[in-house]
């Protein structure tokens, strides 16, 4: 197994330095899932709120942007492309959110980050209608690029 890049050999929390390190062209892609009963599903265009999954389009992109700012060893990274599509589906929200670079360092985080803060902006915006929504299956699809080389979830 890999060490962990966050801890330095007396074991302490630090930020990597990635200055050594090439710049390439880096992608991720993240998942989430919002489960809610059908009638709340059929409330979502009669929101007061306004529309839940536009709003949490925006959310999630500002997210992302915000990353660094949120997960204390992350490194701010110019993002080049934030993407968050959400679709319904039976019993609830699919969202799949992108995130691209090219830089030192890779975008799973904000394409992690993007993928929860948009679920927990549905659940906001929903949460008056059911509080038994949930939050499910928040995971990394795919990245690439980087030293690390690529990654793609397996099916399951």
């Amino acid at each position: 197994m890999n060490e962990l890049s966050h801890f330095d050999s007396a074991g302490s929390p630090r930020m990597v330095d990635v200055s050594a390190k090439p710049e390439t062209k880096r992608i991720a892609r993240a998942h989430a899932f919002v489960t809610m009963s059908a009638g709340v599903i059929a409330r979502l265009d009669d929101n007061p709120k306004g529309n839940p999954l536009e709003i949490a389009r925006i959310a999630g992109i500002a997210a992302a942007k915000k990353t660094s700012e949120l997960i204390p060893l992350c490194h701010p990274v110019m993002l080049t492309h934030v993407d968050v599509e959400t679709s319904l589906e039976p019993g609830g929200v699919r969202i799949v959110t992108s995130a691209a670079t090219t830089a030192q360092t890779g975008v799973e985080m904000e394409a992690l980050t993007a993928a929860a803060v948009a679920a927990l902006t549905i659940y906001d915006m929903t949460k008056a209608l059911d509080k038994a929504i949930e939050i499910r299956e928040v995971y990394l699809l795919m990245k690439s690029g980087g030293c690390g080389g690529d990654y793609s979830r397996a099916e399951t």
